[in-house]
């Protein structure tokens, strides 16, 4: 062999074992980035599943919150609408008596 082919097959097996290191290197880069994708995503579905469960908690209070309204509460309810009510008439009624041209005993 000619120094020249001792040369060549030097280098070939030089860029032949960088290769391999290479290979070996993305290959455990890829292991890890397989396993840090498996974490995530079961990240992510225990996430999806605590978000389902304070949507049906949140639906739960709101149902909740809407029957604890009692008879007292819908009786006060009622009252202040009756009183806005009586408000508003007494208004108009102020109204029509300071139209011009009327006294506002008449």
């Amino acid at each position: 062999m000619t120094a020249a082919e001792e040369k060549t097959i030097r280098d070939l097996q030089t860029r032949t074992r960088q290769l391999i290191l290479k290979f070996q290197q993305l290959k455990e880069e890829n292991e890890a980035l397989l396993e840090e994708l498996v974490s995530k995503d079961s990240e992510l579905e225990a996430a999806r599943k605590e978000n389902k469960l304070l949507h049906e908690q949140y639906a739960n209070l709101k149902m909740a919150k809407m029957l604890e309204i009692g008879d007292n509460d819908l009786a006060a309810a009622k009252q202040r609408v009756a009183k806005l009510v009586r408000d508003v008439d007494k208004c108009i009624a102020l109204l029509k008596g300071s139209e011009p041209g009327r006294t506002q005993y008449a």
